[in-house]
Formats: structure tokens, C-alpha cells, sequence
């Protein structure tokens, strides 16, 4: 009675009751992750185990693990892993070579070197949509600047799109191009942590530049390294807005990766189950591979340590 003449009675006050405080602030938050996040994976980790499509208003009937059968005998997702393969390692090894070499330039003091830095840091800051666009145009055969650049060299025009080779190199340019600066950030904190009187010491003992680059930068920069291709490695995998902008898959198949090869079974063929199987999958993989990128991470924090 005293509490609510007080105007601290009722179920506002046992709500705001400080016991109850704590779980009152998280509960929005774990709410939305759930609405967002979990029920979607629930839902969709269930329809893989049925035989259902969206565009139908059939009754999902119950398939077991013929959908995962079905995804992993298909030679066509094999062959999609198989381009995505080869798009991910080709763009990994092209932005640690370009990262490695802007990271040993900018470990040197230049003239405006942070205005330098602050323009090749630019393209990681772009979003996919953007950064498809622009090679998009830059690759069109009728005034695209990098298929003029080329004509110069032949009688013809040439079309960069019009070959596989042309159009998985074209991506791999594009994903390096943006994301060689992070690749090049990863490099250059190790650079600058190793301690100049390693480097004095090699000196006064003439050591070679190679040995000098083997016994004491690598050391130190070795498990970041490894640590950008993993990242990278992870990042590429799911490569799907430069794909899909750039050459939808194309010419034919040829570089149809993985994540676009799911998104046209889940939305332009509607095999909404076997798509949720293929997209399990591809999560298992990504699992395992982000297992391997928390692994290198906790051995990088020891090694500081």
C-alpha cells in the first residue's frame, strides 16, 4: 500500500525491480536474434530434410536425407566448387603478392605516404555492389577502359567477359583490387614490429638481404599471413555480389561459384529444399574453415604473449 501511494507499486515497479534489470535489457536484443537469426536457421535446416518448393502450395512431405544425397552426387555442384576453387585461390595468392608488396612500401617513411595510404585503403571501404559496377563498365567491350587499353594491341575489339579465362580473371582482379589493402594492413603490423636492433645486428654480421628477410621479418609476420589467407579464404568462398554483377555466372557456367549457383536454385529454380541442403553444406565448410581462422588467431595471441 505504502509503495503504491508512493507511485513504486504495481507491475511497473516489479518490472524495474533491479533483480530483474539485467535480463529486462538483453531480452530486446536476444528477442531479434531469434525472430533474424535462429528461427530462420531452424526453419530452413528443417526443410532440408523435405521435399518442399516456395513457388508451390503443396504440403511439405518428409525426404530424409535424399536432398543431401541428391546435392552431393549432382556434377554440377562439384563443378560450381570447382570454380569457386579456382577463383578463391587465384584471388587469395593475387592480394597476399599485392598486399605483401604495398605493405614492404609503405613500411618505408615517403613523401605524402598518408595520403597515399588513405587512397589505397579506399577500395575496402566500398561496398560489393559498388566495386561490381565499376569493373562492370571498366570491362565493357563497346567503352570500357581496360577493353580500349587491349584493342590497342590487336586489330580487333577485345572482349574480356568473352572467354572463361577472361571472366574469372576479370573477378579476381576486382576482389583483389578491394581487398588487397586489408591483406596489405595485417602485413605491415608485423613489419613494424620487429625490432630495428635485430636488423643493426644482421648488419654488423653482413647478412644477406634474403637471410635478413628469412630469419628475422618472416618470423614475425608469418602467422599474420596466415592469418589473411584464412580470412580471405573464408571471405572469397562466399563471393557472391562481384560474381553476380560482373558476369552473372557467365559466359555459360563457367563462373558460376557456389553462392551463385544457390542462390538460383533457391530463387529462380524454387528447389527451396534442396537449396537449404546445398546451403548447409556450404555452411559446414565455412564452419570448419572459420574453426581454423579462431585457431590461428589464438596461437597469434600466445605468440604475442
Amino acid at each position: 500500500m505504502a509503495d503504491a501511494a508512493n507511485g513504486r507499486g504495481g507491475f511497473g515497479a516489479w518490472l524495474l525491480d533491479p533483480k530483474r534489470r539485467g535480463a529486462l535489457l538483453v531480452t530486446p536484443a536476444i528477442t531479434i536474434l531469434f525472430v533474424m537469426n535462429i528461427f530462420p536457421l531452424l526453419w530452413s535446416f528443417g526443410l532440408s530434410f523435405f521435399n518442399y518448393k516456395a513457388s508451390s502450395l503443396r504440403v511439405p512431405s518428409f525426404r530424409g536425407l535424399s536432398n543431401y544425397e541428391r546435392v552431393l552426387t549432382d556434377d554440377k555442384v562439384w563443378e560450381r566448387f570447382q570454380t569457386t576453387a579456382i577463383i578463391v585461390g587465384s584471388s587469395v595468392i593475387l592480394q597476399l603478392i599485392i598486399g605483401f608488396l604495398l605493405a614492404l612500401m609503405f613500411a618505408k617513411a615517403f613523401p605524402m605516404r598518408r595520403i597515399v595510404l588513405m587512397l589505397v585503403l579506399t577500395p575496402m571501404m566500398l561496398s560489393f555492389v559498388s566495386v561490381g559496377v565499376f569493373f562492370k563498365l571498366f570491362y565493357e567491350p563497346t567503352f570500357g577502359v581496360v577493353s580500349y587499353l587491349l584493342s590497342n594491341f590487336s586489330d580487333e575489339r577485345f572482349v574480356v567477359m568473352g572467354s572463361p579465362a577472361g571472366a574469372i580473371a576479370g573477378i579476381v582482379i576486382a576482389d583483389a583490387w578491394m581487398w588487397s589493402p586489408f591483406v596489405m594492413l595485417l602485413v605491415l603490423a608485423g613489419l613494424v614490429s620487429v625490432p630495428k636492433y635485430l636488423y643493426e645486428a644482421a648488419e654488423i654480421d653482413r647478412a644477406s638481404a634474403w637471410r635478413r628477410f628469412w630469419t628475422i621479418t618472416f618470423p614475425y609476420i608469418k602467422s599474420l599471413l596466415l592469418l589473411a589467407v584464412l580470412f580471405r579464404t573464408i571471405e572469397t568462398f562466399k563471393l557472391f555480389d562481384i560474381v553476380y554483377i560482373i558476369t552473372e555466372g557467365g559466359p555459360g557456367s563457367s563462373t558460376e561459384t557456389i553462392a551463385v549457383y544457390l542462390y538460383r536454385t533457391a530463387f529462380q529454380f524454387f528447389q527451396t529444399s534442396q537449396s537449404s541442403a546445398l546451403a548447409y553444406i556450404v555452411l559446414f565448410i565455412v564452419v570448419v574453415m572459420t574453426n581454423l581462422y579462431l585457431y590461428t588467431v589464438n596461437r597469434r595471441a600466445e605468440e604475442v604473449n
